[in-house]
């Protein structure tokens, strides 16, 4: 299979090739004047420690001196923007692309990664290679750029001078570097330790009613407080490497001041330098704290930016196990065919070394309602997600009108189901649009039709706003009930060729389950059904049933067939009218 390439960190940058160059010909040049203003400086000085001081050429050098800073402002001004923004725009294509590629993994990605790790990679980590990025060539380009044309100059002026000056370079990288390794390591900690903490927040936050419903929040603050003071542990071992940076800069630049003062001082006495080329190179040493201070700060944002995108292209990397596997013509698509065949030929499914499906050789003609049943854990629901290829099978073939589904392009397959778990993922939008969730765009005569066949209809009357209710998140303001029929409305609006019910039922009650069936009844002969319940009403009307155990069909035939025969399906109606009855007597 081929793989889905990913972009490496300079391909987003140099996309803007025009920008960085710009922004980094601005920063030269705002370097240069800087560099080159101290020049003003040295000649003002002899002007006026000379015996003739020309008071014209003193208010030339000031105006000078002025036009200089105020081209070099706006130089200043003009990178920062040109940079700054460059960072904005890489983090904008770099989120867009990890949503886009998160959109096309599958569930063996998700099911091995958590949710507060994706959205800490999805905020900090891109923040973080944002500030690399943006501040990184900013301050990079004018740190080295800097260097070069002050230590050419101050050379220029007096050797001896710069060589000392040059002398602290080495002690100040070798600082750097020692604690490059511990930064990265320490950094990637706190950020895992973030993630965890994400995580804990997601699912507490959205499991909120189990949380309450059990009384533990106590016991889960105090989760949250140890989680906590081991990201505030992380953080300061983070911090006690970092902080050294700035005061290691400064005491260097002092030692510099006072080296210079008196090699400098000296120079001037014994007449080999002029006081203003002494002013020029104390000025060079000014001008030098900055790049070397930034040096510590661009180094840093370096290791974070680095480790930050290591994470990222995590995601960027990623191949998902699901995928089209070649070009193929759309003949699938559902506004041309209805009913379709779906056929499982000796298919067998393995997860986390575990037999899930065993070779399953089962046949389903277009139009046909199939019930299935069995135990919990016995392969009902996987076996429905092969047919939309949310997994595929370890061994065998699945078949839509005679052809393997891994040939049929994804989009197109899953036009073609409509699927309804017993769980169902709403969103926070208007129930409308939850609806139309599977639609090109909202319909509202296709939504009140599709809600009207799950009997959802009665429920959204008494809404405020009816059908534009605003949902909570995952529909939380929805009772169970209402949301296995929003599920049911939203597979049906579709229209679909392959209509899936996997449990819906179970919230809801015998009556409202009779009403829908009733409803379904024409429905589901103008698609092929497959109905997955451990409820014997939701399954007795099918037109054939079947019984899966350990991943095997242990029994299949009608519901008049089935109850005849000794097995598990006549054991749960047997079970199920008793209950039947016991709940009738009281």
């Amino acid at each position: 299979m081929e793989s889905i390439p990913s972009k490496s960190l300079p391909d987003y940058v140099f996309a803007h090739r025009p920008r960085v160059i710009n922004g980094v010909l601005l920063v030269c040049a705002s370097v240069a004047i800087s560099v080159l203003s101290p020049f003003i400086t040295r000649y003002a000085v002899d002007e006026l420690v000379s015996e003739s001081v020309r008071w014209p050429m003193i208010l030339t050098y000031a105006v000078l001196y002025v036009v200089a800073a105020l081209c070099s402002a706006g130089l200043a001004l003009g990178m920062r923007r040109i940079l700054l923004s460059l960072g904005h725009q890489v983090e904008y294509e770099i989120r867009r692309d990890v949503f886009q590629h998160l959109s096309r993994l599958d569930y063996t990605f998700y099911s091995r990664e958590r949710t507060g790790d994706l959205m800490t990679k999805m905020t900090s980590d891109l923040n973080a290679v944002r500030e690399f990025v943006g501040h990184g060539i900013l301050q990079g380009t004018r740190t080295s750029v800097g260097f070069i044309l002050a230590f050419g100059i101050m050379f220029y002026i007096n050797v001896r001078m710069a060589l000392v000056m040059l002398f602290l370079l080495p002690s100040t990288s070798l600082l750097f570097f020692l604690l490059l390794k511990i930064i990265r390591q320490r950094y990637e900690d706190s950020q895992a330790q973030f993630s965890v903490i994400s995580n804990f927040c997601q699912e507490n936050f959205g499991g909120i009613r189990t949380v309450r419903g059990y009384g533990i929040e106590d016991r889960q603050r105090g989760f949250f407080t140890r989680l906590n003071q081991r990201y505030i542990e992380l953080k300061m071992a983070l911090n006690r490497v970092e902080r050294p940076l700035w005061p290691g800069m400064g005491m260097l630049f002092s030692i510099g001041v006072v080296l210079i003062m008196w090699i400098g001082g000296r120079e001037v006495i014994a007449n080999r330098m002029t006081v203003g080329q002494f002013v020029q190179f104390s000025q060079y040493l000014f001008f030098l704290q900055w790049p070397m201070l930034a040096l510590g700060w661009t180094i840093n944002l370096l290791q974070r930016g680095k480790a930050s995108w290591g994470r990222i292209q995590s995601i960027l990397t990623a191949q998902p196990a699901i995928r089209d596997q070649g070009e193929g013509p759309d003949d699938l698509a559902p506004v041309d065919r209805r009913k379709v065949t779906v056929e499982f030929d000796a298919v067998s499914l393995d997860l986390g070394g575990v037999r899930v499906l065993d070779r399953i050789s089962l046949s389903i003609p277009a139009g046909e309602t199939l019930g299935i049943t069995g135990p919990t854990g016995s392969g009902k629901t996987v076996l429905a997600w092969l047919i939309a290829r949310v997994l595929d099978p370890t061994e065998g073939v699945v078949r839509i009108d005679g052809r393997d589904v891994r040939t049929i392009p994804l989009d197109t397959l899953r036009r073609l189901v409509g699927i309804a778990p017993q769980e169902a993922f709403l969103f926070s939008d208007t129930l409308a649009n939850n609806i139309a969730l599977g639609l090109e765009e909202t319909d509202l005569e296709k939504v009140f039709i599709a809600a009207e066949l799950a009997e959802l209809h009665t429920d959204v009357e008494g809404f405020p706003k009816r059908f534009e209710t605003m949902l909570g998140e995952r529909g939380v303001t929805l009772s169970g009930g209402q949301r296995q029929r929003t599920a049911i409305s939203r597979a049906l609006a579709r229209k679909p060729g392959v209509l899936i019910l996997d449990d819906v039922f179970s919230a809801i009650d015998t009556q409202t389950e009779a009403a829908i069936q009733a409803r379904l009844k024409p429905v589901v002969t103008t698609c092929t059904t497959l109905i997955i319940s451990h409820r014997v009403s939701s399954l007795r009307h099918a037109d054939r049933i079947i019984v899966l155990q350990d991943g095997r069909i242990t029994q299949s035939g009608t519901h008049a067939e089935l109850v005849q025969q000794p097995g598990y399906y006549r054991e749960l109606d047997e079970v199920q009218r008793l209950q039947a009855r016991l709940e009738h007597t009281s």
